[in-house]
């Protein structure tokens, strides 16, 4: 039975009441400050362009100092807050699946030499891929969860910046561990509910992470390149007349070479609104060549793994903006699919895409990568008061009007975007907690003496990684002895 509008209303001001209070608890130094400021972002009309602009809201009673001093001695509890995010209520998909997405999103900083623990991050160019770019900049690493059917929403649930030492692979496998730990422990997920499937983009060696989270309950569909191969089962055969060692490996797929298919396992047809006929083909029980490269190093003194999964090729009959559409290479870790399967994890791996529409929010909107913070710890402090501002956007959707130009379409109720939302936001926040105290009354500290100069120069720093991986067995034995 279906609750009354009123109900309904009062249950998602209650989870948004609670989660305001749970995020002011979190913020353990300059917590007023810090939580009028996420406030001053969610009610500021139009997009946040710089900080000392978010002193004007009214929502924000400090002045432009304390705005700043908050940044930069402010200290949120990122675990607390990582729990508060779990506990909340997740989108799932038609058959109750919990579905994620990781991706990596990167805060340019070209400009700022005294910025410490910069990496070069990969910037896409326009048309061609001989434009692109490594720009310096903090790359952070999200996890959020998608919903079903064509939105722009997604739940996130973790933040993690990748570091100059970090290995970009090792840290995505402890950062996803940990989130679907939090998600059972929070009871998110239970004992006989549908394994957790997790997407990404051809960034990410899904083979490696499907290995590393072989003990989860989990699987994990990512996308490949399009020149990449893959290797059939080799079944029980002998590699001789006499007998032997069994082959590792069957034959060769390449995916740029029809004549290498063999006959696919699943094929399916299904009709799109967006991308019109969608035509899935699998092979079931496929796996990578693995070499002792890059992750695998660790595992130089074993024998590697045989990693078996479903290969799939998806090719759509056209894409938005008369695109020439080109097919995409899935690879899941699981096997022995069927058609139902194999249409769920296309259609998830294209959820995925949701969480683009994020990251435009986050910085066009909610002004992420706006303000010109020197310190990494401030970056850190900023981004996790953006994820929050994002998390009350997501629980306001039924509470917010739809406060819309006279330009614009109406949305029907429940599904505006996260922009229009935030414009309602005001309204909203009037009806919740709002823990924060009032200002106490000061005057402004002496400042420096006029005519006296800063003797005390920022120290620079440079950019990219400072552990560089190793390229051979040998040099990694060596490294590690």
């Amino acid at each position: 039975m279906s609750l009354p509008v009123h109900a309904a209303t009062g249950e998602a001001l209650d989870v948004l009441s609670r989660f305001r209070v749970e995020f002011y608890e979190s913020l353990y130094a300059r917590p007023d400050a810090l939580f009028e400021l996420t406030d001053a972002v969610l009610c500021t009309d139009g997009p946040v362009k710089t900080l000392v602009e978010l002193s004007l809201a009214a929502e924000h009673r400090r002045g432009h100092g304390a705005l700043y001093q908050a940044l930069d001695r402010g200290w949120a509890e990122s675990a607390r807050l990582r729990r508060a995010l779990t506990d909340l209520p997740l989108p799932k998909a038609a058959d109750g699946r919990i579905v994620l997405a990781v991706d990596v999103s990167n805060w340019l900083r070209p400009d700022a030499p005294t910025s410490n623990e910069r990496l070069f991050c990969h910037v896409y160019g326009r048309g061609d891929r001989s434009t692109d770019q490594f720009v310096p900049g903090w790359p952070y690493s999200f996890v959020a969860a998608l919903e079903s059917g064509r939105t722009s929403w997604v739940a996130l649930l973790d933040a993690v910046r990748l570091g100059p030492a970090d290995d970009a692979t090792g840290v995505t496998a402890i950062q996803l561990r940990d989130v679907v730990g939090r998600l059972m422990e929070s009871k998110q997920w239970h004992n006989g509910d549908p394994e957790i499937l997790i997407t990404m983009d051809a960034g990410y060696d899904v083979a490696y992470l499907s290995h590393a989270l072989a003990d989860l309950p989990v699987v994990l569909v990512g996308r490949l390149r399009s020149d990449r191969v893959m290797l059939r089962d080799a079944g029980p055969a002998r590699s001789g007349p006499k007998g032997g060692r069994p082959r590792k490996h069957g034959g060769v797929l390449t995916f740029a070479k029809p004549d290498t298919w063999h006959e696919p396992d699943v094929t399916t047809a299904t009709d799109t609104t967006r991308y019109g006929k969608a035509e899935a083909t699998a092979w079931d029980r496929m796996h990578p060549r693995l070499a002792h490269r890059g992750p695998w190093l660790d595992h130089a003194e074993e024998e590697l793994p045989v990693l078996h999964g479903t290969l799939i090729r998806l090719k759509v009959e056209y894409l938005p903006g008369d695109r020439e559409p080109k097919p995409v290479w899935l690879w899941c870790s699981a096997a022995g699919a069927t058609a139902v399967a194999v249409d769920r994890w296309w259609q998830s791996f294209l959820r995925r895409f949701d969480l683009e529409h994020t990251f435009r929010l986050m910085k066009q909107t909610l002004g992420w990568t706006a303000p010109k913070v020197r310190h990494a710890d401030s970056a850190d402090l900023w981004t996790w008061l953006i994820i929050a501002a994002h998390t009350q956007l997501r629980l306001a959707r039924p509470l917010a009007e739809d406060l819309r130009r006279p330009w614009e379409r109406p949305a029907e109720p429940r599904r505006l975007t996260p922009a229009r939302v935030r414009r309602g936001f005001r309204n909203v926040r009037a009806m919740t907690a709002r823990p924060a105290a009032a200002p106490k009354p000061s005057r402004p500290g002496p400042g420096r003496p006029p005519g006296s100069k800063n003797k005390h120069r920022a120290k620079r720093h440079d950019v990219g990684k400072t552990v560089k991986r190793a390229e051979s067995i040998k040099e990694h034995q060596a490294q590690r002895g």
